[in-house]
This record gives C-alpha cells, sequence and structure tokens, in this order.
C-alpha cells in the first residue's frame, strides 16, 4: 500500500509513474528529499541512468549543493524567478560562494 511506503520508495514509484508515457523531458522537484545520504545516491545514479539509456532531458529542481555538485551537468542558476547563471557545476558553486562571501 502506498502509505506503507519508505520515502526512497515513494520516490522510485513517482519516477516510474513519469516515465510510463516515455516523456521527452522529466521534471523533478526536490526528488531526493527527505531521504538518507545512501538513497540519494542510488536515486541520483537512477537519473543518471534514466538519462543516458533513454535520452531524457531532466529538470532536477534541487537547494542541495551536494547534488549539483556530484551531478556535474549544465546548471541553471534561478534566484527570484530570473535566470542568474547558466553554467557548469563548478562555475555555479564559484559563483555561490563568492556571493556569499566564502573563499574557493
Amino acid at each position: 500500500k502506498p502509505n506503507q511506503l519508505s520515502g526512497g520508495e515513494q520516490q522510485r514509484v513517482a519516477i516510474a509513474r513519469a516515465l510510463i508515457t516515455n516523456p521527452k523531458i522529466l521534471l523533478l522537484d526536490e526528488p531526493t528529499s527527505h531521504v538518507d545520504i545512501h538513497l540519494k545516491i542510488e536515486i541520483l545514479k537512477l537519473l543518471q541512468d534514466i538519462h543516458r539509456e533513454n535520452k531524457i532531458t531532466i529538470i532536477h529542481v534541487t537547494h542541495d549543493l551536494w547534488e549539483v555538485e556530484y551531478l556535474r551537468k549544465r546548471i541553471l542558476l534561478i534566484e527570484n524567478g530570473k535566470l542568474i547563471k547558466d553554467s557548469n557545476a563548478i562555475d555555479v558553486l564559484n559563483y555561490i560562494k563568492e556571493k556569499s562571501g566564502k573563499s574557493t
């Protein structure tokens, strides 16, 4: 039953349901929130496999900078509805560090 699934199981079921229609674009809003690090890595690897094998564009919304660094793909940084940065993960992370006053 759905209410008996763990957070990670619920996320994987949601991804599977989205893939049934063979989409060209998959929009994911915080797909690894509320799961432990092991499940987070498992879900991220699953998404990478889905992208590679099915050539699906995945728009992955996250506030987790670790995920950004892990994925290391094209990153769009959006603040207050405005596109601030369109680059790779390293450039975006450096921009965030500079903006927050931290050294790289």
